[in-house]
């Protein structure tokens, strides 16, 4: 009776126990210059960062600027895997589209079959908007969790 109610006792605290989840965040930018001359890029950091080690706290009684310096900020470490740009010299370009979302489809099967999550995908558009319209990218950041 004793190792009965062991046994369920640890299968109960096992149960219980507190998992640590990991994150992972691969970006890929997409441009949406005209005439094919823009960088359309994955971008997967390999190397972790402490955001603390980056951060200040701005008060009522401090508000000395943060102060980090741009290259110890930047990460030396990362894979580029090339994209195609979603436009070239005729316009619009669909057979890149369907290039890139094999390629974003094998990065993200990768990751799964490596116990990756795929959690939340957020997209943003960056255009100058102006006269000529001449500028722009198209950003996703996939957010895996393990």
């Amino acid at each position: 009776m004793k190792k009965i109610l062991f046994v369920a006792a640890i299968a109960l605290v096992s149960t219980f126990s507190v998992n640590a989840q990991q994150f992972k965040v691969i970006t890929s930018v997409e441009s949406i210059v005209p005439n094919g001359l823009g960088r359309s890029r994955i971008v997967n950091a390999l190397e972790d960062k402490d955001y603390k080690e980056y951060t200040s706290v701005q008060t009522e009684d401090d508000n000395t600027r943060n102060k980090s310096k741009r290259g110890e900020i930047r990460v030396k470490n990362f894979e580029e895997t090339k994209l195609l740009n979603f436009y070239n010299l005729g316009g619009i370009r669909f057979q890149n589209i369907a290039a890139n979302d094999a390629l974003l489809t094998s990065m993200i099967n990768d990751m799964v079959a490596n116990g990756w999550e795929l959690a939340f995908v957020t997209s943003a558009v960056e255009s100058e908007g102006g006269k000529g319209d001449g500028k722009g990218i198209f950003i996703t950041r996939y957010i895996f969790k393990k």
